[in-house]
């Protein structure tokens, strides 16, 4: 059966789709947010054994309709027999080479520098080439900085948790941004995916008001050295149907420190106070950070999320589709709408003073 999506493969910078056309069945490539590493997975027929496996670290870049989805290096090349799906040959890919130094750990400080220095100080230990770093979070400045002992995927997973950001590594560059704002390394905005019903939506599966991570306010202590007290910065969260405070256990460096943690979990507390799933006919241009506007649901459902997963499909046999992992809700996504005059189904049932009690009450 012949591809009905667009693809292309390279493999060390060499095209190798048209020796990869006759045997390649399936294309499965995911984007998480936060320092899961993307993931990329293609399954070959192997009736005759006749591939050759590529080596381990090379660098592989997959295209979907001429949108490139992926950025990595070989991880692993698995081969299974079933008796009803013969032999197939997996060749599986990371953004991340965890074969690389980004697990060695380190051990050293850096005085009076921008957190911007501290990691591509560290990246480069790492054995990368650098960092595409939001320029506001990269301004960030203390006085003493230290990696002791640790890891930088350790260190930049800490760093990104502690001030509010995504961190994870694509191909020779690490990527460190704001969480949630829906903006690259460089400030440029991230993708707008639409999701129209009908229209290109296969299923929708989504809860834009959950409770568990809700709060109003986000606190953070820190010691004072000039009073000699704990003191505390506290950050509002735009969620009116609570009012509880979500106080940190970790204590900040300082005042600024303080109100730069507790913006951070301020965006996590907005971030998960909705989830959800939509799988739609394949979407490229779909980044983990960017933007999908639901419409045709209904009133409380349509609205803007934040794409939090992407998961590329694309079968020899059955065509291609993207599977979007939301959470954010913003705008209408998530408030109560004023139901039409007609509904009765979620409202509280009016007694009605000619019917006698025990009738009610079904008696």
């Amino acid at each position: 059966m012949a591809w009905t999506v667009d693809w292309r493969v390279t493999i060390d910078g060499n095209d190798v789709s048209n020796n990869m056309r006759a045997y390649l069945m399936d294309i499965t490539v995911s984007d998480k947010d936060g320092a899961a590493s993307d993931t990329c997975s293609l399954k070959f027929d192997d009736t005759g054994g006749q591939l050759l496996l590529p080596e381990p670290g090379a660098a592989v870049v997959v295209y979907l309709d001429g949108a490139q989805v992926f950025e990595g290096v070989v991880d692993s090349t698995p081969w299974e027999l079933t008796r009803g799906g013969g032999r197939t040959l997996g060749v599986n890919a990371k953004g991340d080479d965890h074969r690389g130094k980004t697990k060695e750990r380190q051990a050293w400080h850096m005085d009076e520098a921008t957190l911007k220095d501290v990691m591509e100080t560290a990246a480069k230990k790492a054995g990368l080439q650098g960092v595409v770093m939001d320029p506001e979070l990269g301004a960030i400045k203390r006085d003493y900085w230290a990696l002791d002992n640790v890891s930088f995927n350790h260190f930049g997973a800490d760093m990104a948790a502690r001030f509010g950001a995504t961190f994870k590594i694509r191909g020779k560059r690490a990527v460190f941004v704001k969480r949630g704002a829906g903006t690259t390394g460089t400030g440029d905005a991230m993708p707008t995916i639409t999701a129209s019903i009908p229209g290109n939506v296969i299923s929708v599966s989504v809860d834009p008001a959950q409770g568990k991570r809700r709060y109003k306010k986000s606190t953070v202590r820190y010691f004072d050295r000039d009073s000699a007290t704990f003191k505390s910065e506290s950050v509002d969260i735009d969620l009116d149907d609570v009012d509880v405070t979500n106080t940190s256990r970790e204590l900040a460096a300082n005042a600024d420190d303080a109100k730069r943690h507790a913006a951070g979990r301020k965006s996590d507390s907005e971030r998960d106070s909705g989830t959800g799933s939509v799988e739609m006919d394949l979407s490229p241009e779909a980044q983990a950070e960017g933007t999908l506007v639901l419409t045709g649901a209904r009133p409380g459902i349509d609205g803007t999320y934040r794409i939090v997963s992407v998961t590329h499909k694309a079968s020899r046999s059955s065509g291609a589709t993207t599977t979007l992992e939301i959470k954010q809700p913003q705008g209408d996504a998530g408030k109560t709408a004023e139901p039409p005059p007609t509904c009765r189904c979620l409202r509280p049932r009016r007694a009605n003073k000619a019917v006698p009690e025990a009738r009610l009450l079904g008696r």
